[in-house]
């Protein structure tokens, strides 16, 4: 794709395969929204109405309110109160967004996004229910923030090329593995803390972006789901083109062979690719799956989404 970052975040909705800056432009709308909410009625004398508005979309720890309002389990992983919170999320997404993207497309980078958020929503809900340590906060308890999707795409980008490095200021190449090891650690010891929920959930999404990709490995993806839904969104808002059918009269003979030539076209594709498949998986076997280049695991993985 062409262009800078700017130019993706405000073409994000224009462009397919675009998932890591529609996941950035919404977190960013949604941030310049509550941020123009909160000083306007703050300033106003109704900063309990902006409380209100927001605490409709931040996932509470309690079961019961949960349960009266569910969609939450979505809606807090898009929403952020502070400058350096939003910064520091989209930094990370970005960065290791872009090489989940490279690796395994548009689609599954939003899968992991939405299934860390939901994963580390529910460790967080479920340990505020169950741990003597929450018990006496769990009633007015409520998170928001995009860190569960974010440490899912991190932890699985380390899983995936555990040896690619980044540059890191003072500190030169850092292979991208011990960061991710890094920063679970620090969410592990920070769990019993001040941001305790948020931790936990950092926590929920480490582990489904880590388990997302063994799964993957073996041909199994658990995004399956949330690309469901997501497609059926797609079509329902998307502008279908209009199609101007023309007919023309076919002879007999012409059908004929059309008809043998798109039979004998679809097969020969069908054999080339079943070939390609084979000599991938026979290499799986002599070198392992991380010796495959890009390209190979890019067939593979569309082959496996074809053939389930």
């Amino acid at each position: 794709m062409y262009g800078g970052f700017w130019y993706h975040i405000r073409h994000a909705f224009d462009q397919k395969n675009n998932g890591l800056y529609k996941i950035i432009a919404i977190n960013l709308l949604a941030f310049l929204v509550l941020m123009v909410l909160r000083v306007f009625l703050t300033i106003g004398g109704s900063e309990t109405t902006y409380r209100s508005i927001i605490s409709f979309f931040m996932m509470p720890a309690a079961i019961s309110q949960f349960l009266l309002q569910p969609w939450t389990i979505i809606s807090y992983m898009f929403l952020h109160e502070g400058f350096l919170h939003i910064i520091f999320n989209m930094l990370f997404l970005y960065w290791f967004g872009m090489l989940v993207q490279e690796y395994l497309g548009s689609r599954k980078l939003v899968n992991l996004y939405i299934l860390g958020g939901i994963a580390g929503g529910l460790l967080y809900m479920i340990l505020y229910n169950i741990a003597p340590y929450f018990s006496d906060r769990v009633d007015g308890a409520l998170m928001l923030g995009a860190s569960a999707g974010v440490y899912a795409i991190v932890v699985a980008a380390a899983t995936l090329r555990p040896d690619t490095e980044f540059h890191l200021l003072l500190l030169g190449p850092v292979k991208i593995k011990y960061i991710a090891i890094f920063y679970v650690l620090v969410a592990f010891a920070n769990s019993a803390g001040a941001n305790a929920g948020g931790e936990l959930a950092h926590l929920g999404g480490a582990a489904l972006g880590f388990l997302y990709i063994l799964q993957l490995n073996k041909g199994i993806d658990m995004g399956k789901p949330v690309q469901t839904v997501g497609m059926f969104f797609e079509k329902l808002f998307s502008q279908k083109p209009k199609v101007k059918v023309t007919y023309r009269r076919d002879t007999d003979a012409t059908r004929k062979k059309s008809g043998r030539s798109s039979t004998a076209s679809a097969a020969s594709s069908s054999r080339s690719t079943q070939e390609e498949i084979d000599r991938i998986l026979d290499k799986i076997a002599d070198k392992g799956y991380d010796n495959l280049t890009k390209e190979e695991k890019r067939k593979l993985f569309d082959f496996s989404n074809k053939d389930s």
